[in-house]
């Protein structure tokens, strides 16, 4: 059985980064539904998503709502970007293992193939 982390990178500025954000969680729920283990970090500009896919008047917020529970948030990002509101208001837990920042060595050193968006 694989065990996926899903890091979400992209910002919330152009067509392209929604694209990202929703393939992203598309993948997470497809590992999710096969019953493997997943993790979804929003890391860097990808923290602004949180705020923006609780809104249940977002188009994407039905997938979200699926995966949330597998989210978690990079704390230092969350400041970098000015989303510790939002994110604090989430389902999603902050990761900060590595300096304010999610442990990635942590995740493959526990066998989790890392996956970007």
């Amino acid at each position: 059985m694989p065990n996926a982390a899903i890091v979400i990178l992209a910002g919330t500025e152009s067509a392209s980064d929604l694209g990202r954000v929703v393939n992203g969680l598309q993948t997470a729920k497809e590992f999710d539904d096969a019953g493997d283990d997943v993790e979804i970090l929003f890391d860097g500009a990808g923290t602004q998503w949180v705020g923006e896919l609780e809104d249940e008047d977002h188009d994407y917020h039905a997938l979200y709502a699926q995966v949330a529970e597998h989210a978690q948030v990079c704390d230092y990002c969350a400041g970098a970007y000015d989303v510790e509101d939002e994110v604090e208001a989430s389902e999603a837990e902050p990761a900060g293992e590595y300096e304010g920042h999610p442990s990635i060595r942590s995740l493959v050193s526990d066998g989790y193939e890392i996956i970007t968006y």
